[in-house]
């Protein structure tokens, strides 16, 4: 009798052990890392979607809605800023609760992350100096740039058989910034990159313009954890009704001037 006693008494124990356990991951809200929190990983050098103000304080498009959606789910948004692959890395290996840097979503990337449903639509274009010969037709007989990482740099690098111009035609940069000193310098003939940053290191280069028409167009996502649908779930709940109060609209029209 008292070995059964003793036995209920263990599996008591662990039964209460398990259900103040929570998913992978998770913590005491049940789908996120750090239990009250909401960690964003991001490369905070991607205007208007993220960069610092002269405060140092993190401020663009996607910072206001991850703001936005954190205080939606009761959260506190925490913002950890790193390199731009590191920060697709870090909600992969259970670093951050999400990762929003204008990350387009592709195949590749659904095999090793989750993603919510597209918050913008973005397209990529070419910065290339004023009077430059390169144009969308030529670019696989020129020293293409792009941020490491970024789809650009993958569509670029890929093979020719692929539509890209191969990895003997792309330098990458670890910041669109760098790509554009080297733009300045004649290191490369053009950069690959987002229309919205484009506008923003255009105006601030003169010398630099942008080729008409658009290289790729894509969608833009959060990154989230592969297999964590509740915080899935919450996040998309969030973003549904962030789209339909007109939060959105409010956020990206603060940044990116509709004319």
């Amino acid at each position: 009798m008292k070995k059964l006693v003793a036995l209920l008494l263990t599996l008591v124990i662990a039964l209460g052990m398990f259900a103040g356990c929570t998913t992978p991951g998770g913590s005491g809200d049940g789908y996120t890392i750090e239990a009250g929190k909401l960690i964003m990983s991001t490369n905070a050098e991607f205007p208007p979607y993220e960069m610092k103000d002269d405060n140092g304080d993190y401020i663009g498009i996607d910072v206001e809605i991850a703001k936005a959606i954190a205080e939606k789910l009761g959260l506190e948004l925490v913002i950890d800023d790193m390199s731009f692959d590191a920060a697709l890395m870090a909600v992969q290996q259970g670093k951050s609760d999400m990762v929003m840097s204008g990350v387009s979503v592709t195949d590749k990337r659904k095999l090793v992350m989750d993603f919510s449903d597209s918050y913008a639509t973005s397209t990529i274009v070419v910065i290339v100096k004023e009077g430059s010969d390169v144009t969308l037709d030529n670019m696989g007989e020129k020293m293409i740039g792009a941020q490491r990482g970024t789809t650009g740099y993958i569509y670029a690098s890929d093979t020719p058989e692929n539509g890209g111009y191969g990895e003997d035609h792309v330098i990458a940069f670890e910041t669109d910034a760098a790509a554009v000193e080297a733009l300045k310098n004649g290191q490369i003939d053009c950069i690959v990159i987002d229309n919205a940053p484009a506008a923003e290191h255009v105006a601030a280069n003169p010398g630099l313009t942008i080729l008409d028409g658009n290289w790729v167009e894509e969608e833009y996502a959060i990154g989230l954890p592969k297999g964590n649908t509740q915080l899935k779930e919450a996040v998309n709940k969030a973003l549904a009704e962030l789209k339909a109060d007109g939060t959105l609209d409010t956020i990206v029209a603060k940044y990116i001037s509709a004319g």
